[in-house]
């Protein structure tokens, strides 16, 4: 499949697995109550596609933040090519147009059995079908020396919000000719580009206004996401400037001196003046409450429906789903909220799921005016009830990166404006 085909298919994503299931006569869907859990990128979608596809069914959306801070983008405001005030979102306005009961509260525990969700007010709330997109939490135990205490002063800014403007503020502070340290945790993780991103948006950062400065990466991994294509752009715009040490060179990080800020590695040390440290990651606290993860920190789903494999009735999408080989990714998380959006509507109305086709198609900067991709494109195998990839492509190191620029913000735009209205 070649390149242009990828971008054709993710443009037209909204088709695929997400046709609305029949127009004939739906029993059910005036009488079933469907509760949304979460109001990202996940949660919002599916909330949104429920009432699109079945306007007679009652969706009450429950998020316990007023606004949503994105993740998404985040890392052009720490290079200062972008505003914080651009990554603020309005959930109100977003739901209450289409008729989405939207709750502003934190859902302390769910009865699967009853089916009710019980908020911190004491009330219950009971659903017919529970969707829940609790996002991810930070492993505060999986590095020696790390902590949530520790974060405030050696930020992750793996979450929107404040951790963003100070990493922001660091990197602006730093001395002359400074060190960045990034460490990388292994796979899987939001946005597994998101690291490398970073890294070359800091680049274009020093280039400008500390251009004796120098960036490590301390990965995990010993291959990423999009490698050929971000190499090649640390060696043409920033050469010199971007350092990538692999798990294999250096082994994996054995501690973590927060005061000196200084990574200890098994076979070696780096000392920082600005350090992020990205922590390995895990389930949002929702799906522990609800018994929804399992032993490998995320939500084992059926990818036919996106319905939990532990809890009957509750669906999970979004970061804390275990769909491999999709990524987490906003945008994937926008697919599945699509595909379990026509699960819930077939299943009410009587009729069997059709197959999904998702795809993950996800944009990273390397520079202000310059970005490159990648695109998978995943099925269904009902024999081992799980997702495959059915196609994959990425930017080539001599594409035309100034036009996947162009495409970059048009999608950016489009993802903003489908999710949040």
């Amino acid at each position: 499949m070649n390149r242009r085909r990828f971008i054709q298919l993710a443009a037209g994503s909204l088709a695929l697995g997400a046709c609305r299931p029949g127009s004939g006569v739906r029993p059910r869907l005036d009488k079933a109550h469907i509760v949304v859990v979460g109001a990202g990128f996940g949660g919002l979608n599916v909330a949104r596609s429920l009432k699109r596809w079945a306007p007679e069914l009652r969706v009450t959306l429950v998020e316990r933040h007023r606004h949503y801070e994105r993740c998404l983008g985040s890392n052009a405001v720490i290079a200062g090519l972008a505003s914080p005030q651009g990554l603020v979102q309005n959930y109100l306005a977003a739901g209450e147009t289409l008729g989405i009961r939207m709750v502003r509260a934190n859902v302390l525990a769910v009865d699967a059995t009853r089916r009710f969700a019980r908020l911190e007010n004491g009330d219950a709330l009971p659903y017919d079908r529970l969707v829940v997109a609790p996002g991810i939490d930070l492993r505060w135990d999986a590095i020696a020396g790390y902590d949530e205490t520790a974060s405030h002063g050696v930020p992750h800014a793996w979450k929107g919000g404040p951790q963003t403007r100070l990493l922001q503020a660091q990197l602006a502070a730093m001395r002359p000719g400074g060190t960045i340290v990034i460490t990388i945790p292994d796979l899987p993780y939001r946005c597994p580009p998101g690291p490398y991103e970073r890294a070359s948006l800091m680049a274009a950062y020093l280039r400008r206004h500390n251009p004796s400065g120098k960036i490590i990466l301390l990965d995990a991994k010993t291959r990423f996401s999009k490698q050929a294509a971000f190499q090649q752009a640390w060696r043409s715009l920033y050469p010199g400037m971007i350092e990538w040490v692999s798990a294999e060179q250096e082994g994996n990080i054995d501690h973590i001196d927060v005061s000196r800020r200084v990574v200890h590695t098994e076979f070696g040390r780096h000392a920082a003046d600005v350090l992020n440290v990205i922590p390995p990651q895990r389930a949002g606290q929702l799906a522990w409450q609800a018994d929804l993860a399992d032993a490998s920190g995320w939500c084992p789903v059926e990818p036919l429906t996106f319905e939990s494999s532990r809890q009957p009735g509750i669906h999970v999408i979004g970061d804390a789903a275990a769909v491999s080989p999709m990524p987490k990714s906003a945008f994937a998380a926008q697919a599945q909220a699509r595909v379990c959006a026509t699960a819930i509507i077939a299943s009410l109305s009587g009729l069997p799921s059709p197959p999904p086709r998702l795809i993950n198609h996800c944009y990273s900067f390397v520079a202000a005016d310059q970005a490159i991709s990648v695109t998978g494109v995943y099925g269904y195998e009902p024999d081992g009830h799980r997702l495959s990839t059915l196609a994959s492509g990425e930017t080539a190191p001599d594409g035309d990166w100034r036009r996947e620029a162009v495409y970059a913000r048009d999608w950016y735009a489009l993802l903003l404006e489908q999710t949040f209205g």
